[in-house]
């Protein structure tokens, strides 16, 4: 028998009647998921006994762990470039597998991604509890004192028979199944030492047929389980609340998430210090060190990493566009959510739309919409407002039409100008196509420096009402300019009296794979990096704003500027009393 070319996959199944295509490996075009090389209809039958794959541990998450490392042992036949192999016929590889509501199998191809030959399949692998609550997503709710909890989970509660039997490729009776329509999921919450309260969730899925095409319905669909989102209302300010997630059954018996906590958010106007972390694309990537993603976004996890490091410095996180790359293979969100499960159940993660969520592999921004809350009026448009503290932040939609006249543009420019500057005096906008300026390599060959339409109409607001920094992500590096009204201050690292104008930050290489500059550099960029990082601003108080660009290779600073000025400097425009352009034009 010939030695076999081996692809190694990973099944994830409702159990033994039904199975997709979770993940795999392969390299693949940037606006595509590396699945989508597999011609996964042309699979043909040809398991063969000389060639075989096991795994273990068989239960997972004995202990309440949302994920676990498993040990694949592959014998036989496998052509593996592992030199154990070579000498003794079989490899041991390993994996880190988190609970996706499902059963877990790896399989064996052989032929090529062309056409793929099933060669082999492990037992299955189970978690002990595949419905538990999990993933916790923070986010402030449409007032200052509201926050929003969203987990995934199910009402399946799932119990292994563990009277000797094991799950095995050819049985699915040793599994018990409890299920009851009467299940009510809630959330608990409470300032420690005082009374818990509990509020009811709101519960959602993602239907097939929300989804827009192939692969999200296809060969990338899965169930995302169910989607339970609580308000907590009444918060006092800067409390720190500990929270779970249950669900309690018809037969008077619960079933609980682990224990999480945060803290509430400043009042509006509080003159206190606050942390707010900004970037775009950050993706998902493996821990196993599995080279599914091709380098697809290898700084994802470094800039996981360095948040968790500096979680007790971080207030609220913006994630503006393109979050999970998951391409229209839904298991991929599961993947991204437990990456930034540590950050996104501390602090409040909020989130913009990007191409990637909307117009990639099918998804038509059902997914993102569905799995993260954002206080948006109408939650088919991407766009919305918070204040936070010292803080006011208009998010943009990229996706939708901002031109003057839109229904965007007439929100942007209400939310701009109903800000009191004298609570909140800094204003930040945020979107994630760059509407302003880049000098992205893509970008100058257009000899657009921006994307192609609003510019020139959303420029009026930013001067108008005087936005102090303008975000941007989607082009994956990071960029600084001038502020951009006149650019006739040499000053670089510190501003202070009257708004001179809206400094326009691309902060898009928190994680994928990054994007070249044009070689020229423009006199209103004031600083490029090519590398992966974040950005983070520091409010000490109403009149002084610290600006941080940091590295996720090590978290160290290697841009910054501050901001100090009175409210009065920053206040709108009175009519005809702004520039009508700006000299960057």
């Amino acid at each position: 028998m010939n030695r076999y070319e081996i692809t190694i996959s990973l099944l994830i199944g409702w159990g033994c009647d039904s199975m997709s295509l979770a993940s795999g490996h392969g390299h693949g075009r940037f606006d595509k998921h590396t699945l989508s090389e597999i011609d996964i209809y042309k699979t043909t039958l040809a398991l063969c006994d000389s060639v075989s794959i096991k795994a273990s541990p068989l239960l997972l998450g004995l202990k309440g762990e949302d994920k676990e490392w498993v040990t694949v042992n592959v014998f036989k036949y496998a052509n593996y470039s592992n030199l154990k192999y070579t000498k003794n016929g079989k490899t041991v590889l390993k994996f880190q597998l988190i609970n996706q509501r499902a059963d877990f199998s790896f399989v064996l191809f052989s032929g090529g991604l062309s056409t793929p030959k099933l060669v082999a399949v492990s037992n299955f692998i189970i978690f002990a509890n595949p419905k538990a609550p999990l993933y916790p997503r923070l986010a402030q709710g449409k007032s200052w004192d509201e926050e929003i909890s969203t987990l995934s989970g199910g009402f399946f509660i799932h119990i292994l028979d563990l009277k000797g039997h094991m799950y095995t490729n050819d049985s699915c009776s040793d599994r018990l199944t409890i299920f009851s329509d009467d299940t009510v999921p809630f959330v608990e919450y409470a300032v420690k030492g005082q009374a818990k309260a509990r509020s009811p969730t709101g519960t959602l899925t993602i239907d097939q047929n929300n989804l827009c095409s192939s692969p999200a319905r296809t060969v990338g669909r899965r169930d995302q389980g169910f989607i339970h989102t609580s308000f907590l209302k009444n918060l006092g300010p800067n409390f720190v609340y500990t929270y779970r997630m249950g669900h309690f059954l018809s037969n008077g018996s619960y079933i609980w998430s682990k224990s999480y906590s945060f803290k509430s958010p400043p009042y509006p106007g509080q003159d206190s210090p606050q942390r707010v972390v900004i970037f775009g694309d950050l993706g998902k990537a493996e821990r196993d060190g599995s080279t599914m993603y091709a380098d697809y976004q290898p700084g994802s996890l470094n800039t996981t990493d360095q948040l968790i490091k500096d979680l007790k410095n971080i207030d609220i996180v913006f994630v503006i566009g393109d979050l999970a790359y998951a391409n229209g293979y839904i298991s991929q969100w599961d993947q991204f959510m437990s990456q930034v499960e540590p950050i996104a159940s501390t602090v409040p993660l909020m989130v913009a739309s990007g191409n990637h969520d909307v117009h990639s592999g099918g998804e038509c921004g059902v997914t993102a919409e569905t799995l993260f809350y954002f206080p948006a009026e109408n939650i088919a448009n991407f766009w919305y407002s918070i204040d936070y503290g010292m803080f006011r932040f208009c998010i943009a939609d990229s996706e939708h039409d901002w031109r003057e006249g839109s229904e965007q543009y007439r929100f942007l420019e209400h939310c701009l100008a109903t800000v009191d500057r004298r609570k909140q005096p800094w204003l930040i906008f945020a979107a994630h196509r760059p509407l302003g300026y880049s000098s992205n390599e893509w970008y100058a060959e257009e000899g657009a420096y921006s994307e192609p339409l609003g510019r020139d109409d959303l420029q009026k607001l930013w001067q108008k009402y005087r936005v102090d920094i303008a975000f941007f992500g989607h082009v994956h590096n990071y960029e600084r300019t001038c502020p951009i009204y006149q650019c006739v201050n040499a000053e670089r690292f510190h501003y202070s009296g009257i708004v001179e104008g809206t400094i326009h930050v691309v902060v898009g290489g928190a994680g994928c794979h990054l994007s070249k500059f044009n070689q020229e550099t423009p006199k209103w960029s004031l600083y490029r990096d090519y590398d992966y990082g974040f950005v983070k601003l520091t409010a000490f108080n109403h009149s002084s704003l610290l600006f941080e660009y940091k590295k996720s290779r090590d978290g160290n600073v290697s841009d910054s500027f501050t901001i100090t000025r009175e409210y009065k400097d920053a206040l709108a425009c009175v009519h005809d009393g702004c520039e009508a352009t700006t000299s960057a034009s």
